[in-house]
């Protein structure tokens, strides 16, 4: 009987022991995801414009001392420049198609845990970069130090990463301002923006027209995203008159839809909320 009370207590305080161990190491840890889209543009002659990534890496200012053994536990690749630590997030070949991520379509780069605290700064690799017209004729576009030193992409505000727990970063290649047409071919000038989903809105909605007394969806058409008469986004409606907007920080905004043909048309303090889709449909009217 004694040995079995002993036993008891040994399983007992076993279990306490080593549930306190994983606690501790899930506090350090927390579930990170990266997810690809892009800024449209209206090019009838492009039919691709692709990219190969091949790793992501994020700069570290987190509280959390990196490389203690709680840390070492976990499989994370930890580079240190100049004195600040780099978290590799993911170091494989993706392939992408940026003109296929649009209008609320994503890829994800990465899905993976790491060390607990903020981020401030994630670079982007990449190689393979080519433009395909409709016709089939390719343009292979120099990386400018993009595939040496990565694309640095700012978050703004830092990407807080809290222990046990799933932060997501989009990241918004913007192809219009990318891939800039000269004479006989493109130029690569990346652009990215870095968005916090748990921060950020989402602005979506149906662009619409009564054409021989039947509703249709409008392709193509302009919508702007303005805060204080700047820019911040567009996009272009697809084949349905759809439309969407991601990673949208909390606010106010002035919406502009326009297209040839069709009477502009503007909302104002259409109201972006953090973690949420804001919808704002359009029935646009044909010029006289």
């Amino acid at each position: 009987m004694k040995l079995n009370i002993y036993s008891i207590l040994f399983f007992a305080i076993s279990a306490m022991f080593f549930s306190c161990t994983d606690n501790n190491d899930a506090g350090n840890y927390g579930r990170l995801s990266v997810q690809l889209t892009d800024a449209p543009f209206p090019h009838d002659l492009v039919a691709e414009a692709n990219v190969t990534i091949f790793k992501v890496d994020a700069r570290y200012k987190g509280s959390v001392e990196l490389g203690t053994n709680a840390l070492d536990s976990t499989e994370v690749t930890i580079s240190k420049e100049k004195g600040k630590p780099f978290v590799v997030l993911m170091e494989k070949e993706v392939e992408v198609n940026l003109l296929e991520l649009t209008n609320g379509v994503t890829t994800t780069l990465v899905d993976t845990n790491v060390p607990a605290g903020s981020y401030d700064l994630i670079r982007v690799y990449v190689k393979g970069i080519n433009v395909v017209l409709t016709d089939g004729t390719t343009f292979n576009l120099d990386v400018p130090s993009g595939s040496q030193t990565g694309i640095k992409v700012f978050i703004r505000p830092e990407l807080m990463v809290n222990g046990g727990l799933s932060s997501n970063l989009l990241l918004d290649f913007d192809v219009s301002r990318s891939f800039v047409q000269k004479s006989g071919g493109f130029n690569f000038k990346p652009v990215i923006k870095a968005s916090n989903l748990s921060t950020a809105g989402t602005l979506m909605g149906t662009l619409t027209a009564v054409e021989q007394d039947m509703v249709v969806g409008i392709e193509g058409a302009q919508v702007a995203v303005f805060v204080a008469d700047t820019l911040n986004t567009s996009t272009f409606s697809d084949v349905d008159g759809g439309y969407m907007l991601m990673g949208l920080e909390a606010g106010s905004y002035q919406v502009e839809v326009e297209k040839e043909g069709y009477i502009m048309q503007t909302v104002e303090e259409v109201q972006i909320n953090a973690a949420n889709k804001t919808v704002q449909d359009f029935e646009l009217v044909q010029e006289e």
